[in-house]
């Protein structure tokens, strides 16, 4: 069976490649670590949720090196050190959170100069995009509570001394590309065709990749 890496990996992998470097996944659900520990079988890897038994398994835990069980929401972050991560991942988790701008900005202290944070969110498209189970209009999930920007991500990550290297409609062209053997796959495994499928067709999705620079001298 062939395997087809995750979106939210992809800049994590143009950055690091192989090396191995510490990897902060905020948002460790649906069996992330499992999935981390494949693609990147080098890393650390230090997974943060609300809750330890979200879509996860022993096994996944089992890949863990570290988790912390954290409400993101109340902003103490003390357990995780400063400037001690080289990749920080929040992948679908902003939209859940009221005060999602200031836990973007608390958690960009956690990163290392030369390490890349990247987001991934829904965009400004998602309001007005067809209902779909599994997701496609932002209001599908219930426990979305608020609607974020990359101008906003971004500005946000610009005022902590981050350099932005991309942001913007997400637009994962292979996946686009094989958006009917998605279909067909999804429809075998689950019964029906998720929103997730085509959230590259409607661009339902906005992202940001940033990097701290690396101390001179």
């Amino acid at each position: 069976m062939i395997r087809f890496m995750p979106h939210k990996f992809k800049a994590i992998r143009d950055h690091f490649g192989q090396r191995p470097f510490s990897f902060l996944d905020i948002g460790a659900g649906n069996h992330s670590a499992t999935l981390a520990k494949f693609w990147f079988p080098n890393c650390r890897y230090t997974g943060v949720d609300r809750e330890r038994e979200y879509n996860n398994s022993p096994e996944d835990f089992a890949a863990m090196d570290e988790f912390f069980e954290l409400d993101l929401e109340q902003l103490d972050y003390s357990v995780l050190p400063d400037a001690s991560y080289d990749a920080i991942l929040m992948a679908h988790v902003v939209e859940h959170l009221k005060n999602g701008d200031e836990v973007v900005k608390r958690l960009a202290a956690k990163l290392r100069p030369g390490g890349i944070f990247c987001l991934e969110f829904p965009g400004r498209r998602s309001p007005h995009l067809p209902s779909r189970k599994g997701t496609l209009n932002f209001y599908d999930d219930a426990t979305h509570v608020r609607l974020y920007t990359h101008e906003e991500i971004a500005g946000i990550l610009k005022g902590e001394g981050l350099e932005i290297r991309r942001q913007g409609t997400r637009r994962d062209w292979q996946h686009l590309l094989l958006t009917p053997v998605h279909a067909i796959n999804a429809k075998r495994h689950h019964g029906f065709v998720p929103g997730g499928v085509f959230w590259d067709f409607y661009g339902f999705a906005e992202e940001v990749f940033a990097v701290r620079p690396a101390a001179r001298g």
